[in-house]
């Protein structure tokens, strides 16, 4: 786990972009940082891998301080995706995945091991992409690319900043969708800087909501839409989302079967068809790294977690889908 412990940052012209944070980011989940523009999300963020350094406090990785870590040593450590990508345009897509685990000497058939799992991951045939420059990808298979190479040492810790902000719609929801399925196979500790609050809820775990510096409240999705600390936590998320939810938690789970996982291979309970949303809720908060078996007449229908809930709640306009 990532833990701020009384971190101010003031810069040379007396800004102070954070002010006395403590705060913890829990271990093999995503963290999604969100907050106005100026409120120090990304300050926050680059201070995991030194990109900026505190003018007090401390902060630390597992109980260690990561001022007695060698910075070098932790970059290395800690995978990084930008907004702006960042691949680097003389080197294929192969040499781009490889540059982190080549500086760290692996040998190279581990290496070309390597770079065919993460493409494969991500959804890009390795025989077709490897050879090419990012200048011949989309938008979209570029960020893709840039999720591999911070994968490609397998590090514990993720620090994505805004990677999605700069995508299409489309490109965005496919994204924002395959980071979900990649985080229920490589469970990594992910923080993930964003300005939209429909993103954060859709693929976060717990979400920290900042103002002026400050962390105002940090708690899961589901918790956030249940209660909000104060006044501009709750104009911040939007009414809008908030009432969705409260309307949305009384159906039978039946009316959402279009937001159903087809096939889990983690833990499960059962649930029937007939039960609430909120009754699931109930259950996936007693057993939060599980889904959920959706049954009718003794079949499965399929799986439902968390996020699928969230994902139909935000879906719901004047009505549900009851297909």
């Amino acid at each position: 786990m990532i833990t701020f412990e009384n971190v101010t940052k003031r810069f040379p012209d007396g800004t102070e972009a954070l002010k006395d944070i403590s705060v913890t980011i829990p271990s093999n989940k995503l963290t999604a940082i969100i907050g106005p523009s100026g409120c120090g999300k990304t300050t926050l963020m680059r201070m995991i891998n030194r990109l900026e350094l505190p003018t007090n406090g401390k902060i630390l990785i597992d109980g260690e301080p990561i001022s007695e870590r060698d910075e070098i040593e932790l970059r290395r450590s800690i995978g990084y995706v930008i907004q702006r990508i960042g691949l680097i345009p003389h080197m294929t897509i192969e040499e781009n995945i490889a540059l982190v685990p080549e500086l760290l000497g692996w040998e190279k058939g581990r290496i070309s091991a390597r770079v065919n799992e993460l493409l494969e991951m991500v959804g890009l045939e390795p025989e077709i992409f490897k050879p090419r420059y990012p200048f011949e990808l989309s938008g979209g298979q570029q960020q893709r690319v840039g999720v591999s190479r911070a994968l490609a040492s397998n590090p514990n810790i993720i620090l994505m900043d805004e990677p999605f902000s700069a995508l299409d719609p489309i490109s965005r929801e496919q994204l924002q969708k395959k980071l979900r399925e990649l985080q229920t196979q490589i469970r990594k500790t992910i923080v993930f800087v964003t300005h939209d609050m429909d993103e954060a809820l859709e693929i976060a775990d717990h979400i920290i909501i900042m103002r002026g510096g400050k962390v105002e409240q940090m708690a899961t999705p589901e918790a956030l839409l249940e209660h909000q600390e104060n006044e501009f936590v709750r104009e911040f998320i939007g009414e809008d989302r908030i009432m969705r939810k409260r309307d949305f938690g009384s159906f039978p789970l039946t009316y959402f079967t279009d937001f159903y996982d087809q096939t889990w291979d983690g833990e499960v309970r059962s649930i029937h068809s007939d039960a609430s949303v909120e009754e699931a809720i109930q259950l996936l908060n007693m057993y939060p790294s599980c889904r959920l078996a959706v049954l009718k007449d003794e079949k499965i229908l399929g799986y439902i977690g968390h996020h699928s809930l969230l994902q139909a709640a935000m879906g719901m306009k004047e009505g549900v889908n009851t297909a």
